[in-house]
């Protein structure tokens, strides 16, 4: 139970933190692409709208022309920064300015109005040729796009007031680079924090469930003491009622007393088998044994109940099927599926046992029921956990059966599942290895 709980609490702080940092390093990536798209646009938007060059700039160089208002920095000298500006932030926007003319790669083809090549400029860019820049922008002017990407590229094209076309492509290769970098940064920085967060909780998950822990340890014993000091008065009451119907006769009073007492014992079995099963470091001995006759002889004695509540009871057992196990809770399992099947079974209903061997053993028991519960029917295994209260009280029942069953299937190295067969019939299928788990067998044999 401990380590069932330190795995689940590992499991689940590790798995928070894996989606906390795949939040954060797609936004984060998002983020770095948006934004490397909208630069490249805005410096798009200004070469189109000045027929490829930046403001200021002809073919070849900035012209200072004398009353122009340009002004001319001396070298050395940083003309932005002042005594007001101590983080330097508009410094460097404003030299980032300045030099985006020095540092754009960029290349611009354009077509006049029949769709003829009339200028080529590739004088920004090393990797493109001039027939390249051409083909890439005749394939971008016949599909008509505005914007968009070509190969490492992104682009935009713009009509001219003379009937014209520009289109001026800037190479994004190395922003790319830079993004795919982010990227391995990122998820290696990302896998980094999950080992060590990984590493640290499970380190720690023993304190953090250790209150948890006592409550469940407390619980527990509880439940073997109460179970225990129930035992005497239930055998006194018992007797007594066996004194009272020696002296006086059997009546209605003193067979209710007895069907209360069967209840009570039928109970406080349970909760001493969950409360064993629950014991990590329980003592018991395995043994081979006949699990087809077992199961057999635990099936006929529920024959004579089926057939007073008119019901009809179907047994298919395999013979010759071996199971290396505790023999006494193999036959506890069946009859809590059992005696399931018959309080719970509609009225004049069916009742199917069948037990077989094909990969795994399999026992199942399936019933004809009026309702089968809506939702997840695992829950039917939680400790008293009861579909129907009404009805439970009517036939007796705790909900705590089906725990004991699944308690004892896993103790088995098993497990149990409820299905679903159709609106009218539930079936409880328990799947046991032929082979008893290893880490079984080290337990069974301390």
């Amino acid at each position: 139970m401990v380590k069932k709980l330190r795995k689940k609490f590992v499991i689940t702080a590790t798995l928070s933190l894996l989606l906390i940092l795949v939040i954060m390093i797609a936004v984060i990536n998002l983020v770095n692409l948006f934004q490397m798209v909208s630069d490249a646009d805005n410096l798009l938007n200004i070469l189109c709208d000045n027929n490829g060059y930046f403001p200021g700039m002809q073919k070849e160089e900035f012209h200072n022309e004398e009353g122009s208002g340009d002004t001319t920095f001396e070298p050395g000298k940083d003309p932005f920064r002042g005594p007001g500006d101590p983080l330097a932030l508009g410094h460097l926007n404003n030299a980032r300015s300045a030099e985006m003319p020095y540092m754009a790669r960029y290349f611009f083809v354009k077509f006049d109005a029949s769709g003829n090549v009339t200028e080529t400029d590739t004088r920004h860019v090393a990797f493109i040729s001039e027939e390249n820049a051409q083909e890439y922008a005749k394939a971008v002017y016949s599909a008509g796009k505005e914007r968009g990407f070509y190969h490492s590229y992104r682009y935009k094209g713009k009509n001219l007031e003379d009937s014209s076309r520009i289109i001026v492509f800037t190479d994004l290769s190395s922003q790319m680079i830079n993004a795919y970098k982010l990227l391995s940064q990122s998820l290696l920085i990302g896998a980094f924090a999950l080992i060590a967060m990984f590493i640290l909780v499970f380190l720690f998950s023993g304190q953090a469930v250790a209150p948890v822990v006592e409550s469940l340890e407390k619980q527990k014993r509880f439940i073997t003491d109460a179970g225990h000091e129930l035992k005497t008065p239930l055998a006194v009451i018992s007797a007594n009622v066996d004194v009272l119907e020696l002296e006086s006769g059997k009546s209605e009073w003193t067979g209710s007393i007895k069907n209360q007492v069967k209840r009570m014992n039928s109970l406080v079995k349970n909760l001493l088998t969950l409360s064993r099963m629950d014991e990590e470091r329980m003592h018991v001995v395995y043994s081979d044994f006949d699990m087809s006759a077992s199961v057999k002889e635990t099936s006929e004695s529920f024959e004579a109940i089926a057939e007073s509540k008119n019901k009809k009871y179907q047994v298919d057992i395999e013979d010759g099927i071996h199971l290396t196990g505790d023999k006494n809770a193999i036959v506890q399992l069946s009859s809590l599926l059992l005696d399931n099947a018959m309080k719970y079974s509609s009225e004049n209903g069916s009742i199917h046992v069948m037990l077989s061997k094909d990969k795994n053993i399999i026992l199942e028991v399936s019933n004809t029921c009026d309702a089968i519960p809506e939702g997840n029917l695992d829950r039917l295994f939680d400790r008293f956990y009861r579909a129907d209260s009404s009805r439970s009280r009517e036939s007796g029942g705790y909900g705590i059966g089906l725990s004991v069953a699944r308690a004892i299937a896993q103790s088995h190295g098993g497990d149990i599942e409820a299905l679903r067969d159709g609106d009218h019939i539930i079936r409880f299928m328990v799947t046991l290895p032929k082979v008893l788990p290893k880490n079984i067998q080290r337990i069974s044999s301390r």
